[in-house]
């Protein structure tokens, strides 16, 4: 018997406001998730799986219409021609009280109760289901507790949306601890929430799938479902497999020692090259991030526009579908060379403001009244809590290398 474990799915998540900065490439960027589901229906049909669990988290929110939905709906019905049964559960994203509109499954797919723990028996195969919906977003309470007790002489599955004991970049819903799960007797565990593969325990298998299809580049690598195999009432294999179409990867680059922008395109070139080795021919999401101490300095933090082309050129010429999401300029100015005539008046009072309190606090409070205008919700896909000093620090630097970027002997002037 072989049963796909799928979860966070997140069909139509905005992939947190790409859409935006994607030009040319946003319906393929933000079409994602839509894709990687079709891939888990031609996996879960050509393979002839036995059924399907998902672990919650199908919606990444509300519909705005019913094409979601009705998205939904195409995939079901074909396994259901297929013969294939649906087991799934509602997450936080797609809570019970979150959805303001419904639609009638196709019959092959049950989902379970949000009052109560609900248990579904799959009896040509042997297999009885136990598992609960969210009633609400935030489940603060150990649902796992109430699951049943195993069905005697059944593979016993517990389906689960949880934080399990924690994870770092997870809001923590449904705890519970480990042994809570192992000690229940059932024989596999299909968790969702955390969109890390992560197998938590193998006796029984204690497991998290991961999202389908990445979101933004903290979620890097490959995305899919767990393809597990049972054989005499055991589980005898927890395979992965890869389904994402947008593979994102962040990658730091020792620009050290470059002279000039011209400089540092090899390396880039390279890191990107092999990274598209690495991607198995997927589209991949790139934020680069540029590090190291260089004369070069100036020219990066003073013109990123260049920069960001010069990089997309690069990408363009790696062979591979390569999309550059942001790019990150960390490096720091070499060796400071003295400055004269008016350029020398302009460096002296850069340091002048670095130095004086009073100046940076202005700054400071200027800077946090701009962000305060950025919607709340982009400034929490970006992780941004608040300005700190090293973000501070960091924005300075950008805007001096900027300033005498633009005052030096032959840079390119608007």
């Amino acid at each position: 018997m072989r049963f796909i474990h799928a979860a966070d799915l997140h069909l139509d998540s905005p992939l947190s406001g790409l859409r935006e900065r994607a030009g040319e490439r946003a319906e393929d960027i933000a079409g994602a998730s839509r894709r990687a589901f079709d891939n888990l229906i031609e996996f879960a049909v050509a393979e002839r799986v036995d059924f399907v669990v998902i672990a919650g988290d199908v919606f990444d929110g509300d519909w705005s219409d019913y094409s979601s939905g009705l998205f939904l709906v195409r995939g079901l019905d074909r396994l259901n021609r297929a013969g294939i049964p649906v087991i799934m559960i509602r997450g936080n994203h797609d809570a019970a009280n979150q959805m303001s509109r419904r639609l009638t499954w196709p019959s092959n797919v049950r989902e379970l109760s949000s009052r109560t723990p609900e248990t579904v028996v799959l009896e040509s195969l042997d297999v009885a289901i136990h598992g609960q919906s969210f009633p609400a977003r935030a489940v603060t309470e150990n649902l796992a507790a109430s699951y049943p007790a195993p069905r005697a002489g059944l593979f016993n599955i517990g389906v689960l949306h949880t934080s399990a004991d924690g994870r770092a970049g997870h809001d923590v819903y449904a705890p519970c601890e480990l042994r809570d799960l192992t000690l229940k007797g059932y024989d596999y565990w299909a968790l969702g929430h955390i969109h890390t593969r992560e197998i938590l325990a193998t006796d029984p298998y204690v497991v998290f799938p991961g999202n389908l299809q990445g979101r933004h580049v903290n979620e890097p690598g490959a995305k899919g479902f767990s393809l597990v195999t049972v054989a005499g009432g055991r589980v005898t294999n927890v395979e992965h497999v890869s389904v994402d179409v947008v593979r994102w990867a962040t990658l730091v680059v020792d620009v050290s020692g470059a002279e000039t922008l011209e400089d540092l395109c090899p390396r880039v070139g390279q890191a990107i090259a092999e990274a598209v080795a690495d991607a198995d021919g997927r589209t991949l999401a790139v934020r680069l991030v540029l590090r190291g101490a260089c004369a070069a300095h100036r020219a990066l933090a003073g013109d990123p526009e260049r920069l960001a082309a010069e990089c997309a050129s690069l990408a363009l010429q790696s062979c591979g579908d390569v999309w550059i999401e942001r790019v990150d300029v960390e490096t720091d100015p070499a060796p400071l060379r003295t400055e004269t005539g008016a350029l020398a008046d302009v460096t002296q009072l850069i340091s002048h403001v670095r130095t004086d309190p009073a100046d940076m606090d202005q700054i400071r409070v200027a800077l946090e009244r701009g962000l305060d205008k950025i919607p709340l919700q982009l400034r929490t896909e970006a992780g941004f809590a608040g300005l700190s000093a090293e973000q501070c620090a960091r924005v300075l630097a950008d805007a001096e290398a900027l300033i005498l970027h633009k005052l030096s002997p032959g840079a390119a002037h608007p």
